[in-house]
């Protein structure tokens, strides 16, 4: 017996356009879930719904640049009017550019960065903590990555911005510890996404973004605190963290820099997830 549409659990997910955000926002639909979809391309979310032949009784899509703190605040409080307050929160959208602190612009790019990876996160949570702690219930969920972990050469802000990640939906995981409210964790190794496309170094354990997804449903179901995916970069983010720092220093030194925002804008119009 099918459930009720307006009994079906209900998730929310930003930077759904494309990528994990989009794989994601599948795998729930397929579970039953009705879908709230945020993200600043909504035409591109639009034409893949309807590609999908998607129920549209089924999901809402919501504009909003997740950089943008009132967007975002907007978007969340119209999910809340028009779809109800969400089961499940997955704040996913980002961006990743290399920078180089000797130049000037890279600043900008960093402050952009933070904007939308830690900001953007946290204004996405913003709307849904008090209505979920009124409730007793929720599942707000951070996605940083594996980046976070340790600094990668010409990708400090990414890296520094995906630290703050992790360190944030903790501190937010034990505020909430006793109200009902869970915050989960998941830290992505290297998903074949529009981010991904273009790095010019080796990227081992690459997934495709329906391999994450599937394994990322089952860490929130099972509302895991932190969760590394897949699994084996689990465990060279635990070796590379525990490696000392002249033998961290030595092995990356060589490692080809992350491309810069310009050289980005030069190939290819950047995607945010």
């Amino acid at each position: 017996m099918s459930t009720p549409l307006s009994d079906a659990p209900l998730v929310l997910i930003t930077g759904a356009s494309s990528g994990i955000g989009q794989a994601l926002a599948w795998r729930y639909y397929q579970a039953g879930y009705r879908l709230a979809l945020v993200a600043r391309r909504t035409a591109l979310i639009a034409d893949w719904a309807q590609a999908q032949a998607m129920d549209a009784s089924r999901y809402a899509v919501y504009g909003a640049d997740v950089a943008d703190q009132d967007q975002t605040i907007a978007a969340c409080t119209q999910c809340l009017q028009q779809q109800g307050l969400p089961d499940v929160v997955v704040a996913n959208a980002g961006v990743s550019y290399g920078i180089d602190t000797a130049e000037r612009e890279d600043l900008e790019v960093m402050a952009q960065t933070y904007a939308t990876n830690v900001i953007g996160m946290a204004a996405t949570f913003h709307a849904f903590v008090r209505p979920m702690q009124a409730r007793g219930s929720g599942k707000l969920v951070g996605i940083a990555s594996v980046a976070g972990i340790r600094g990668l050469p010409g990708h400090g802000a990414y890296c520094a911005s995906k630290a703050a990640v992790i360190s944030y939906c903790e501190s937010l995981r034990v505020e909430l510890k006793r109200s009902g409210v869970q915050v989960v964790t998941i830290c992505p190794g290297f998903v074949a996404t529009p981010l991904t496309r273009h790095n010019r170094y080796g990227m081992p354990f690459l997934m495709q973004p329906e391999a994450f997804a599937d394994k990322a449903f089952a860490v929130i179901a099972k509302a895991r605190s932190y969760a590394v995916i897949p699994w084996q970069m689990g465990w060279v983010a635990r070796l590379l963290r525990c490696l000392p720092n002249a033998l961290y220093d030595r092995a990356l030194a060589n490692r080809p820099r992350k491309h810069r925002h310009r050289e980005r804008v030069q190939e290819a119009p950047p995607g945010q997830d």
